[in-house]
């Protein structure tokens, strides 16, 4: 059962969010990149790519949090599903955010991989992103207000303003008393009076995710077909 909805964009610091659950206790914590380390992750979304009902205790069996899309997307139903999970809105500067966007695109292929084209141990993992893209491209398209895919990125006047439109919209429908809006940079400090938990000792606030990471996460892939993610395993 989630305890922990995470509510902001990508490329927010939900990748060091996720970690900072997980020293909290609050793992595992559901993030995009899990698909990549259990790509049977991915069929759990496959009816709600197929526009059905969601079964949320399906979706998010065995995690306490949640974080990114696919899952962020959801905040609403999942704030509904969850009534009684605190809501973290992740945030930054949206200029500095639509740059870290825009590279995650430059990054990532323009055009899906095959999965018969795909080194051997990671053609599950492509099979599994396959099957979301559909989702994905929903998603964007939702948020962007075009047609989107990955790999591709929104012009920056459209893209900010609708990071303000999200901001504007999980603010005004959740209640103060459950929604901390978090900036990683503040650290432990907010995170831990929000959720009512001591930080842990001489433990720095994880900051992940950074451009050389996912850099080397998608060289790897192609280059020696592992998944090399940019996380603490477990949780």
């Amino acid at each position: 059962m989630l305890e922990v909805i995470g509510a902001g964009l990508p490329r927010t610091g939900t990748t060091s969010t996720k970690a900072a659950l997980e020293q909290l206790g609050f793992g595992p914590c559901y993030h995009t990149f899990e698909v990549l380390l259990r790509p049977e992750l991915a069929e759990r979304w496959l009816p709600v790519c197929a526009g059905a009902a969601a079964d949320w205790e399906r979706v998010f069996e065995g995690f306490r949090s949640c974080v990114d899309w696919p899952a962020s997307f959801f905040w609403r139903e999942l704030a509904q599903a969850y009534p009684e999970a605190k809501v973290v809105l992740t945030v930054r500067d949206p200029h500095s955010w639509y740059a870290s966007f825009r590279l995650l695109g430059s990054l990532g292929p323009r055009e899906p991989m095959r999965e018969d084209e795909a080194p051997e141990a990671i053609r599950p993992v492509v099979a599994a992103m396959t099957s979301l893209r559909p989702l994905f491209e929903r998603i964007g398209g939702s948020v962007f207000g075009e047609t989107w895919r990955p790999g591709h990125t929104p012009d920056e006047e459209r893209a900010v303003a609708a990071y303000h439109r999200h901001v504007a919209a999980v603010l005004a429908a959740i209640p103060a008393e459950r929604l901390l809006v978090f900036d990683v940079r503040e650290g432990w400090g907010p995170l831990c009076a929000f959720l009512g938990v001591t930080a842990p000792p001489s433990a720095p606030f994880p900051h992940l995710n950074d451009a050389a990471s996912l850099r080397r996460m998608f060289e790897l892939m192609h280059t020696e077909g592992r998944v090399h993610v940019p996380f603490p395993r477990g949780g």
